[in-house]
């Protein structure tokens, strides 16, 4: 009969004190764990809309070099018409080419927009002078160039 005793005692189990401890570790770990992953959807999305700005940039220059150096008529249609993976319909799942025009014969701008942080990215080409500007508040436009 000791031996059984014995054994019972040995084989008691948590204490509800640990039982919370282990709970509010938990809590914690989620705490910090779970807003880096939410933030991740929309960083993604800022990173597929900057490098479709570059695609939008690479076909504009191509627009140009089918047209004697000129980008006069640069559009977005234009640009998908060139290069038929630039979205151009606005998506609330995929980042699309908002943007595209040419002022001058010699310059021109690409802007492309983020769905979820509506971040926008912008290429624009002045005589030859690349600058890279964003607007947003999203992870890939914290400051106003990329």
């Amino acid at each position: 009969m000791s031996t059984k005793l014995s054994r019972i005692r040995d084989e008691r189990g948590f204490t509800l004190i640990e039982l919370l401890v282990v709970i509010l570790i938990i809590g914690i770990l989620a705490a910090i764990a779970i807003p880096s992953f939410l933030n991740q959807k929309g960083k993604a999305n800022d990173a597929s809309a900057k490098e479709l700005a570059r695609t939008a940039q690479t076909t504009a220059e191509t627009f140009a070099t089918e047209n004697s150096g000129i980008y006069t008529g640069l559009s977005t249609t234009k640009l998908n018409e060139l290069e038929k993976t630039i979205p151009i319909a606005v998506s609330t799942t995929q980042a699309y080419l908002s943007g595209a025009s040419s002022a001058a014969a010699d310059e021109y701008f690409v802007t492309t927009t983020s769905p979820t942080t509506n971040d926008t990215f912008t290429i624009t080409n002045k005589k030859g002078v690349v600058t890279r500007s964003c607007n947003g508040t999203g992870g890939g436009c914290k400051s106003s160039s990329w």
